[in-house]
């Protein structure tokens, strides 16, 4: 495990950028960070393109310069070195001829050494090992060692990944030995280099503090910021430090998105530590992108390194994807089995309203009636006791006038029997003959029935007219109670309706009664059909609303 630990560190020296120690965010937020940049790792990918595109520009516009149109091809080369591998070989072969065309000898061991590595990044191996055994190592330039050495040494990590086996990973080591010993110790590569040594010969402690006080110093530098995280994320991981191994990685995978380098490692290591805790769709979706780049990029040994456990990864990810199938089907089924209940549901409780709407409609329907009825039986209560009343008010009236009567018949017989014993014919006949004493009776009666009327309903005549057109309205004069029109309508209000009695209650001509009822429904207000009907309800307190 070591080796590979060693191997990633080695690759990761030449490949990745990333965030600094200070101001650590919490890990959620570096996590939500990581996540958006993926979905935006267009944006940084275009914005690469176009950096490159304004330097073959700037060559375009020097070509007839051959110095300086080498060196604007050194730099396309350096825009394509972490991005995509086969344009940057084409254009460090490009700058090899411009180098032979120059004869300058610096330029063609810079551009060898170079190449050397580029072709052992896309897995030539042959051709970078000839490539840097055509460099004599005792006539080298010294300046050019730490880029000999550095180049053995990810050579000999690359092809250490490619056979795996740990021989090659050992003479990696050797070669980074070397580079100690020819770098400045004051240089920022000394130190990073030194803080990798101290890792893995396995003094994890010493090289945290290393590490991390690099880290603060590569604010601007995010190759070395890259670098320096992972090697951190690295330490946490030897340590078992989860949260900070994964905040570490994370950081790395956001520089290198932004950065649009494809020459990854931290999204390998970070996809595998979600699969490690179990979270299979960001592990698969990690994976998968570091795979991308690497394919994209043509490194081979990071296409290596991700397909040695991009089985595991998308094995577990689709065992997920299958239990969440089986899960959703699951789920189908109830919700179609609850729908089936709920549409069943729904159509029992609609017929049961349907049901008990009809139900309220004739519970409604027999109400009406019922209070109907009851309007009908509390009217005709009112009537009975009305009439009732009526009938003990005559009764009472009635003996007053008999026995009113039998006191003057009694003495009107003693007054005839009286002139009878005296002889007292002529006059007897007289009184016999005259008509007075008859019309006299008959006013009398009709007082009295004005009298007991009236009693019986004060408001009949102001109700009377109120059911008459007003120029048509009836009053009796001075001195009268009622008169013959109103007469006529007391009675119908007693009940009394037939013509031929009320002619003989009143000693009326059958015809003038007749012309009475038909004169004053003819002044009615009302409809001329009803008029008797309302008459008959005057002085009720209910009255019936059909």
């Amino acid at each position: 495990m070591r080796i590979v630990y060693f191997f990633f560190a080695i690759m990761f020296l030449f490949s990745a950028d990333v965030f600094g120690q200070q101001n650590l965010l919490p890990y959620s937020d570096v996590e939500k960070k990581l996540d958006d940049l993926i979905l935006r790792q267009h944006y940084f990918v275009k914005k690469r393109e176009d950096m490159i595109a304004g330097l073959k520009q700037q060559a375009a516009l020097v070509k007839r310069e051959p110095g300086k149109y080498f060196d604007a091809n050194y730099r396309i080369y350096e825009g394509y070195r972490k991005f995509q591998s086969d344009s940057a070989i084409a254009y460090v072969l490009k700058c090899q001829t411009l180098a032979h065309e120059l004869k300058d000898d610096a330029l063609r061991i810079r551009v060898a050494l170079d190449l050397a590595a580029l072709y052992s990044t896309v897995g030539r191996y042959i051709e970078s090992k000839k490539l840097l055994e055509n460099i004599d190592r005792n006539k080298l330039d010294p300046k050019f060692l730490p880029s000999y050495y550095e180049t053995y040494s990810s050579f000999y990590s690359h092809y250490g990944q490619s056979n795996n086996m740990s021989t090659y990973y050992q003479q990696s080591e050797l070669y980074r030995d070397s580079l100690l010993s020819v770098l400045d110790r004051s240089s920022e590569q000394y130190a990073i280099v030194q803080a990798t040594q101290t890792l893995f010969k396995g003094d994890r402690n010493a090289a945290e503090g290393m590490l991390l006080k690099l880290l603060d110093t590569y604010q601007n530098d995010l190759e070395n910021k890259a670098m320096t995280a992972y090697f951190l994320g690295l330490i946490y991981q030897q340590n078992n430090d989860i949260p900070k191994k994964k905040y570490y990685y994370a950081v790395s995978a956001c520089a290198d998105i932004e950065h649009a380098t494809r020459d990854n490692a931290s999204l390998q290591d970070l996809a595998l530590s979600y699969y490690e805790q179990g979270d299979f769709d960001r592990a698969f979706k990690l994976i998968e992108k570091a795979i991308d780049d690497a394919m994209v990029s043509n490194v081979r040994y990071r296409v290596i390194e991700g397909t040695s456990f991009y089985p595991l990864i998308n094995a577990a990810y689709q065992q997920r994807i299958e239990q969440q199938k089986k899960v959703l089907l699951i789920y189908l089924i109830l919700i179609s089995v609850l729908s089936v209940v709920l549409i069943a549901g729904i159509v029992y409780l609609y017929r049961q309203m349907s049901h008990l709407a009809k139900t309220r409609k004739a519970l409604s329907e027999t109400n009406e009636r019922l209070k109907d009825l009851n309007e009908d039986l509390s009217l005709v209560n009112m009537n009975l006791s009305e009439s009732n009343h009526i009938k003990e008010e005559y009764i009472a009236r009635f003996f007053d006038m008999c026995s009113s009567y039998i006191d003057k018949m009694e003495d009107l017989r003693k007054s005839v029997l009286k002139q009878a014993s005296n002889n007292q014919i002529k006059p007897l006949i007289e009184q016999l003959k005259s008509t007075r004493m008859v019309e006299h009776e008959v006013e009398e009666l009709y007082k009295n029935f004005d009298r007991i009327f009236l009693n019986l309903y004060p408001a009949f005549i102001q109700d009377f007219n109120s059911l008459l057109l007003a120029e048509e309205q009836i009053w009796p004069k001075k001195g009268e109670l009622l008169n013959t029109e109103l007469r006529i309508f007391a009675l119908i209000r007693l009940g009394i309706t037939d013509s031929v009695k009320i002619a003989g209650f009143l000693r009326y001509s059958l015809r003038t009664v007749y012309n009475y009822r038909t004169k004053v429904r003819n002044k009615a207000a009302v409809e001329r059909a009803d008029f008797e009907d309302i008459v008959r309800q005057i002085g009720l307190k209910v009255r019936n609303n059909h």
